[in-house]
């Protein structure tokens, strides 16, 4: 079975990763160069320098270029000491040139991924700059004669943003193997992939723009905000020591406007939370690479960014739930399937909350946490069940003191964890913090509701592939705050609309170019009333061909599923429902209600439960042995559903099993 797509964390946080191009004159050029000259530089730990003398010893040695924040040269650092553990023979050489990277940090770096090779500081870029060098990680192999015999990638697994399931093609172990058998080494250069170098510049003399003058103000206005410590950035760009390495990547990408993140189309809707950085700002940037990125008078400096110490709630949560007693352990690589973990809060009386936050242990692997309400037996849930998420690129909806969510006493939380392993063992605990409102003070639900297809297959090697979905039976006396799109790893758009009670349609929002990386809520400048909206209308868009760089396998049929190898269609609609002679509407049902009522409005009702019987164990019963085994499903159905269906506790799912709870939930 096809397995997860690894994404690793650095990719719905950093898109900067990419080949800096468009101010190369700021940068060494890239000439031909075949030989690696002598050189010596200062070791990172040990009193004798790293060198490379006239007349190497080595059959062949491999200079591996690393970056102590760059995701991929954290990803590779393992892979590295593994090839330098087999291939005795061969000698290893990690060498730091980026500016941002001091000594503490390369021996931090050094540590953290247990390298035992050398390792030198090429202070001033020397090295990097007579071998041409432009990324990390990036790698050179040359011979005794120290003629280069391969350089660039180490393999194609990782990309900027893209992790594939395995290696293709192992470039660099390829390249050892063959020239230490006797044979031309077949592919000799690569494209690197990863983080642009940080080189030395020279500060033009009269400078008038300066880190501390201008560009520190506009780091704090448009990218602080993630790129400090403690957040999701992988680097921080409070200082301008931790700035000056980044500048040209940072202006690409702002140029190209992968940064700051946001993928809303500007001509249809206005959006509260839109992430949109000035041309003035823009500019600012442009002036400040074009002079050499000049630090300036640092009695110009700004105070420093304003952080959130603890919680980002309007006030200390009332209750703090932590997803298990004990931390789960990621592994360094490979992949994780989604973790479900089942809490009870031990909620005596019915809750409103106010206000949530979901923390993550360890940011540096938790790629998403949602946590939804899991009423007690008999008791539906109020639309889909969410009470709060981390999610990448997604803010909170601002607290209103007069709404909040509703939560059934005896409820159990669930914490839903997709973990991206980043290249050491992690652990993570990660909690929600709840903020509690009084029965009297609430004046309005708030509540999520969905659409979704989950009948859809899309064909191998399909490229534009769409999926209609729609959400009536809307409370007409609320509003439409937000507008939440969410596919997997081949969708590529989303759009949304509805259609009011004149049957006139309006456009709400376009995600032209969707990015599971960054799923946004798209919350309204104005909420928009519900009071003559009939349906609420999505087309989603997925890409199952080669040409999408994020596809696990497009030789794969894809069906809906939980996993990312797998996919979903959905949108998610956060509403505000004024309540009604002090209880909640009853029109805000969960999608279950809405289709057992479709149902039952079908004459052949019992035709139509054998068929959806039939349906379920086509899809679960994977060794067709007429019973469905819990390690069958999903994790979502055995965290949500497999105990309601296992009446007789014996940990799996017999035909009258599944027909009874079906006909149950038909009646």
């Amino acid at each position: 079975m096809l397995k997860q797509m690894k994404l690793p964390n650095f990719s719905h946080v950093l898109v900067l990763l990419l080949l800096f191009v468009g101010h190369a004159a700021k940068v060494s050029k890239v000439t031909e160069v075949s030989t690696v000259e002598p050189f010596s530089i200062p070791a990172i730990s040990g009193k004798d320098d790293v060198a490379v003398s006239k007349d190497p010893k080595h059959s062949l040695t491999v200079l591996c270029f690393l970056g102590t924040e760059c995701p991929l040269a954290k990803l590779y650092a393992g892979r590295l000491q593994q090839f330098s553990d087999q291939f005795q023979e061969v000698r290893f050489i990690g060498i730091s040139s980026n500016v941002q990277d001091s000594v503490d940090e390369v021996a931090r770096y050094i540590g953290d991924n247990e390298i035992s090779f050398e390792f030198g500081k090429d202070y001033d870029n020397i090295v990097a700059d007579q071998l041409a060098v432009t990324r990390t990680p990036e790698v050179i192999v040359f011979d005794k004669k120290r003629n280069i015999v391969y350089r660039g990638r180490i393999d194609d697994q990782y990309l900027p943003g893209v992790a594939r399931n395995s290696v293709q093609r192992h470039d660099l172990k390829l390249a050892i193997e063959q020239f230490l058998a006797g044979k031309a080494v077949e592919v000799a250069v690569t494209k690197p992939e990863g983080c642009l170098l940080g080189r030395i510049r020279k500060p033009e003399a009269g400078a008038t723009v300066t880190f501390a003058n201008q560009v520190s103000r506009v780091l704090q206005r448009n990218c602080v905000e993630c790129h400090r410590a403690g957040e999701i950035g992988p680097f921080s760009l409070e200082t301008y020591e931790e700035s000056v390495g980044w500048a040209d990547m940072m202006l690409e990408v702002i140029e190209e406007k992968r940064m700051p993140p946001w993928h809303a189309d500007p001509s249809i809707g206005k959006f509260a939370n839109a992430r949109d950085m000035p041309e003035s700002d823009k500019q600012i940037l442009r002036d400040w690479v074009d002079q050499g990125t000049p630090m300036g008078d640092v009695s110009q400096l700004p105070e420093p960014y304003a952080t959130v110490e603890g919680w980002r709630l309007h006030r200390q949560p009332d209750q703090i739930v932590e997803m298990r007693g004990r931390p789960f352990e990621v592994p360094a690589d490979g992949s994780v399937e989604y973790q479900y973990f089942v809490v009870d809060p031990k909620f005596t009386e019915d809750r409103w909350v106010s206000a949530a936050e979901v923390v993550p242990g360890n940011r540096s692997v938790v790629h998403h946490c949602i946590v939804f309400i899991r009423p007690p037996d008999g008791i539906r849930p109020r639309g889909v069940g969410w009470l709060a998420a981390y999610v990448p690129g997604q803010t909170p909806l601002a607290h209103q003191p007069n709404q909040a969510r509703f939560v059934p006493k005896g409820s159990r939380l669930v914490f839903q964890m997709h973990y991206t392993p980043n290249g050491t063992a992690q652990t993570d605990l990660t909690k929600i913090g709840l903020v509690f409102a009084d029965d009297a003070e609430v004046e309005n639900e708030l509540v999520t509701v969905m659409a979704l297809d989950q009948g859809f297959e899309i064909e191998p090697h399909d490229e534009s592939h769409f999926v209609n979905i729609s959400k009536s039976r809307l409370p007409r006396n609320g509003q439409l705050l937000s507008v939440s799109p969410h596919m997997h790893y081949r969708g590529t758009g989303f759009e949304a609309w509805y259609v009011n009670d004149a049957n006139e349609k309006k456009r709400l929002l376009n995600v032209p170019a969707y990015d599971f990386n960054w799923q946004h809520r798209y919350e309204f400048a104005d909420p928009i009333p519900l009071s003559s909206i009939r349906r609420l209308h999505g087309k989603v868009e997925f890409d199952n061909s080669a040409g999408n760089p994020f596809n696990p396998d497009p030789s794969q049929f894809v069906t809906w599923g939980d996993q990312t190898w797998e996919e979903m269609a959905v949108g998610f609609f956060d509403l505000v429902v004024p309540r009604v002679d002090g209880k909640a509407d009853p029109t805000i049902e969960s999608q279950e209600i809405v289709d057992r009522r479709r149902f039952q409005k079908n004459d052949d009702r019992e035709k139509k439960i054998d068929e959806l019987v039939k349906q379920v164990f086509k899809r679960f019963d994977a060794n067709r042995d007429g019973v469905i085994e819990k390690d069958e499903v999903p994790r979502s159905v055995g965290a949500f559903g497999f105990w309601r269906f296992d009446t007789n506790g014996d940990k799996q799912l017999s035909s009258d099993e599944v027909r009874k709870q079906v006909e149950s939930r038909l009646k």
